[in-house]
């Protein structure tokens, strides 16, 4: 089984808003995705569609902007990161260091 790599780039990412788009068309989310933080983590723990489909590992990059200009909300982000993990095995989210930004 191969490991189905998602990349979810936060670049220029300002808000919540902002954030539910990005994460609807980086990550393949289902078109009745509604962009809330349960909707978010109820797509996330969907992503390991099935067991042939193997594992799946989103990597966040160009997150430290967002994370400085919106720190609540990124808390709560990354509280639906963890706690769509702890839920689906399959699912992988890391957190890409590296940039300035």
């Amino acid at each position: 089984m191969t490991e189905h790599m998602l990349e979810l780039d936060l670049d220029g990412v300002s808000d919540k808003a902002a954030l539910m788009d990005r994460c609807a068309r980086h990550l393949e989310l289902p078109d009745r995705f509604g962009s809330n933080w349960d909707a978010l983590a109820d797509s996330l723990t969907g992503l390991p569609d099935g067991p042939e489909s193997g594992p799946v590992l989103v990597v966040v990059r160009n997150w430290r902007q967002y994370a400085k200009s919106r720190p609540e909300e990124w808390e709560i982000a990354q509280e639906v990161f963890s706690a769509a993990v702890d839920r689906a095995p399959a699912l992988s989210v890391v957190l890409a260091l590296g940039g300035s930004s």
